[in-house]
């Protein structure tokens, strides 16, 4: 897949600023795709690690922790040492942990479980009818602005975007005649480039407010910080998100994509054509989302009422209940029932040999994923088994320490330094562990509220989301992407959603800059910008 100097119209200048940027990314992609199959890629960086394990241990690479005593995690006498997997204690650990790598890495059984209710769904033909029901008459701006608008949304329940929107994102595109990559990427940019962005709170802003409430104690041991702090400044980048993803998509990503040739695609396209809906499909969809209403129904009633029996046993609250934790099977049954239903009304289901044909069909899609998931899943847990993620994570936090600003301008240079951590510790309560420690309290001493900090923290955190094999669902969308382009390689992937990350960061770090510094708003409700100590 290349990348084609499809210019706009419009004066030479702006043609040239245009073409050179393509040109970038064909670089980007050029160099990237020199890399083997993800597979062997994500084995080599495996391999790689083991023996820079080795050699860093060797040289005794370490860092003093910068979690506070007693602190969950934190390094017994306070120094985080590298830990040699090139020696026979590693060559141990290693071999009694292969299995336990594969099976217990968390996206596996996330994208499993899921797919058995999306694949009822799909292969009775739901998702093919409610798509062209709603698309058939949008507009081509209308359709990518509702599908990235959808991906930040799906942030509430993470594994609903990545599991269905993004390849639903696809077919959408393939069937309206664009690139389907395109619409993955757009898809992908809103899940998890604005993964911090949402109108509703979901499960990680309680966890990060717990991480950062924790750092805030070691200057003022009675700051609270709750989950709500950056709710404002949030649903203000929804929509920023939502339409600056819109016009990247439009504006770069389909032109340089160019025209789709089917020919590249691994599966039968045939069945992603959009058709009218028949009377037979409208009645389908009809039962189908009454029965959808009664499913979700009675999941409101498990979790709404204070009486819910999916609440928080201990707390009677919506944060860490099970119904959060056990989001997966939630996504399994609101899939299953409707599709189910649908194929009832319309003949595509008659039995429960139907019922299994159509979850089995959608699993045999999945052996490409199942295959890199080995090799990541062993990339990943090396790579925490050494740490060498938390002792890169201090090392930056320590350096931008170091530097000495004081004033707005270190807001750039912390986001900035969140999104390139990022590229090594995809998980944001992950990185937000070991860094925060270090970051709010510096951020404090100098006259700056942590939820300001959080609020900034989560903007680089998100950003470089799409653009780091480290991300956990990364070969998940590789995988989709392979759908339409089977020799797809991980160098068009990055590529095809730089820009994204490139116009994620400007747009969003201004708007953190305007709301915070220049209308001196707040980022959440009783959110603080600066901190005086008391």
């Amino acid at each position: 897949m290349s990348y084609h100097e499809v210019l706009p119209t419009g004066d030479a200048k702006n043609n040239n600023k245009r073409s050179t940027f393509n040109r970038f990314l064909s670089t980007v992609e050029w160099l990237g795709n020199l890399l083997p199959h993800p597979v062997t890629l994500f084995a080599l960086f495996a391999f790689a690690i083991v023996v820079l394990s080795g050699l860093a241990s060797w040289f005794g690479l370490s860092v003093m922790d910068p979690r506070p005593i007693g602190a969950p995690g934190r390094a017994a006498d306070g120094i985080i040492e590298v830990v040699n997997l090139l020696n026979g204690d590693g060559l141990r650990m290693i071999v009694t942990s292969l299995v336990s790598n594969f099976t217990g890495f968390a996206p596996l059984g996330t994208v499993l479980v899921a797919i058995l209710g999306v694949g009822i769904a799909e292969h009775s033909g739901l998702l093919s009818a409610a798509v062209r029901s709603l698309v058939m008459k949008a507009s081509k701006n209308t359709v990518t602005l509702i599908v990235v608008f959808a991906g930040v949304i799906s942030n509430t329940a993470s594994e609903l975007g990545y599991v269905v929107l993004i390849p639903l994102a696809a077919m959408i595109f393939h069937s309206l005649g664009r690139h389907p990559i395109a619409g993955l990427a757009a898809a992908f940019a809103g899940v998890s480039g604005g993964y911090s962005a949402n109108l509703l709170l979901g499960t990680v802003d309680p966890l990060l407010a717990g991480i950062t409430q924790t750092a805030a104690r070691i200057i003022d041991p009675t700051y609270v910080v709750g989950p709500e702090v950056n709710w404002y400044f949030m649903v203000l980048s929804t929509f920023m998100i939502a339409g600056v993803g819109s016009w990247v998509t439009i504006r770069f990503v389909e032109p340089n994509l160019g025209p789709y040739n089917p020919k590249e695609a691994s599966i039968n396209l045939a069945e992603e054509k959009l058709d009218q809906i028949t009377s037979d499909e409208k009645r389908g969809l009809k039962m189908a989302g009454l029965s959808v209403l009664a499913v979700s129904a009675l999941m409101a009633l498990t979790i709404v009422p204070e009486w819910g029996v999916l609440r928080n046993p201990n707390t009677g609250l919506v944060a860490g209940s099970p119904f959060l934790k056990g989001i997966v099977a939630m996504i399994l049954v609101f899939f299953a029932v409707p599709g189910i239903v649908y194929g009832k009304v319309v003949g595509t289901i008659k039995n429960d040999r139907d019922v299994i044909d159509c979850m089995a069909k959608s699993m045999g899609t999945m052996g490409m994923y199942i295959v890199l998931v080995f090799f990541a899943a062993q990339f990943v847990a090396f790579f925490k088994m050494t740490n060498f993620g938390t002792i890169f994570a201090v090392l930056g936090a320590e350096f931008l320490q170091n530097i000495g600003l004081t004033g707005p301008l270190l807001f750039l240079v912390f986001i900035l330094m969140c999104g390139f951590v990022n590229l090594m510790i995809g998980s944001a309560s992950a990185q937000w562990a070991v860094t925060a420690p270090i970051f709010v309290p510096m951020l404090m001493l100098v006259g700056y509220a942590p939820e300001v900090i959080q609020a900034a923290y989560r903007i680089g955190d998100s950003v470089t989301n799409i653009i780091t094999p480290m991300m956990s669902y990364f070969g998940l969308i590789v995988s989709f992407a392979t759908r339409y382009k089977k020799d797809l390689g991980i160098g068009t992937l990055i590529s095809t959603m730089l820009p994204y990350s490139i116009f994620f960061l400007i747009g969003w770090t201004v708007l953190f800059f305007i709301w915070v510094f220049v209308l001196n708003m707040p980022v959440g409700p009783g959110a603080a910008t600066y901190y005086t100590a008391g």
